[in-house]
């Protein structure tokens, strides 16, 4: 393994669009250095060389291995429709913002042109790319290892002293940061309503106060505080633990808890979180937007409710607490869902081999 430091960014008086793109070309150009170092003090020649485009490494990755297998990796495409930008009325985009996304894949665009083959995790972050383009892109995911994220009717969880375990009327949202793109504001606004329906359950939130996606609030306010405040003295906080990022192990304890798991998403990137819930058998309650529809079937192996709808939220989450035993076969057909065609084992990673090798 060889590490590599990335050195300079962008001038300030680069356009504020082309600001990401020349950090980089500058990420690119250092790759490039370490590239040359070892094909032609070491005699390095790759057969295959897998990459993220995101950040520039892959964009010039042909010109130093022009004989290689450029297979990239390609997540999300940014247009001004139909994706994350304008969705949320709470956020609204402005023209800048609809001109800006355009050119921030500049580094994407360049990266699909000169790889030899695109890899993307759904069939909706495919269509997001250009049409002339996604021939390139073949449609694989990671996958899910589902020996591993798998139910676990004995499992249970210590927060602050208490115990909560399996049977129990636990309510859990995960997301890597606690955000407006991840529907934190409408998860949290359902609270009072579903506190007053069911006044046993108890909600876990597994997730940082940074910020993955979208911009940050103003005076570095967090959204868990924002949010929070909007409904504080309408929530009994004494129900709520906010446990933050946990290790990979007691992540999965938290979904192996679950009565209820709510997923909600902007129109955006496929979090491996839902897969994995519905791979440890959790009774999904998520929002009814794309890529979500993809794998979720409204009534079959999850619930869909409306993003920005809170009652509605709050409402089918009491009603799946209340009748644990009648949906219980939409758990058991969320786990099927998964092994039949997202399994790390036998679906998946055959399917990414075959994809890496099918050029030799």
């Amino acid at each position: 393994m060889m590490g590599y430091q990335a050195h300079g960014s962008a001038h300030k008086e680069t356009h504020h669009y082309l600001r990401d793109f020349e950090g980089h070309l500058r990420r690119g150009q250092t790759v490039v250095r370490l590239l040359l170092k070892l094909r032609d003090e070491e005699g390095f020649q790759p057969d295959v060389v897998v990459v993220h485009p995101g950040w520039g490494e892959g964009i010039f990755l042909k010109d130093v291995f022009p004989k290689a297998k450029i297979v990239q990796y390609f997540e999300y495409y940014y247009q001004s429709t139909g994706g994350d930008v304008g969705f949320d009325s709470e956020f609204p985009s402005t023209l800048d913002d609809r001109l800006r996304v355009r050119i921030k894949n500049s580094t994407q665009l360049h990266s699909l042109i000169g790889c030899d083959q695109g890899i993307s995790p759904t069939l909706w972050q495919k269509s997001r790319y250009p049409a002339e383009l996604q021939p390139k892109i073949e449609v694989v995911h990671e996958g899910i290892d589902t020996e591993v994220v798998r139910p676990h009717s004995d499992a249970w969880v210590d927060i602050n002293g208490k115990r909560l375990q399996s049977g129990d009327e636990i309510v859990t949202y995960v997301a890597r940061n606690l955000e407006a793109y991840r529907g934190f504001h409408t998860f949290i606004r359902c609270l009072p309503r579903l506190q007053a329906l069911r006044p046993n359950a108890k909600v876990i939130l597994v997730g940082g106060d940074d910020v993955s996606y979208g911009k940050r609030l103003p005076g570095g306010q967090t959204y868990r505080q924002r949010y929070c405040a909007e409904v504080q003295d309408l929530v009994d906080w004494s129900r709520v633990f906010f446990v933050g990022k946990l290790a990979y192990g007691d992540y999965l304890k938290v979904l192996q808890v679950s009565a209820a798991h709510v997923y909600l998403t902007y129109p955006f990137v496929l979090s491996w979180s839902m897969l994995e819930a519905m791979s440890a058998a959790c009774l999904l309650i998520a929002s009814d937007t794309a890529p979500v529809r993809e794998l979720i079937e409204d009534g079959c192996n999850g619930l869909l409710v409306n993003f920005f709808d809170c009652e509605q939220l709050a409402d089918r989450v009491a009603e799946v607490l209340a009748n644990p035993d009648r949906y219980q076969p939409l758990r058991e057909r969320a786990r099927q869902t998964i092994i039949a065609q997202y399994d790390l084992k036998t679906i998946c990673l055959p399917k990414m081999l075959d994809c890496l090798l099918s050029s030799f």
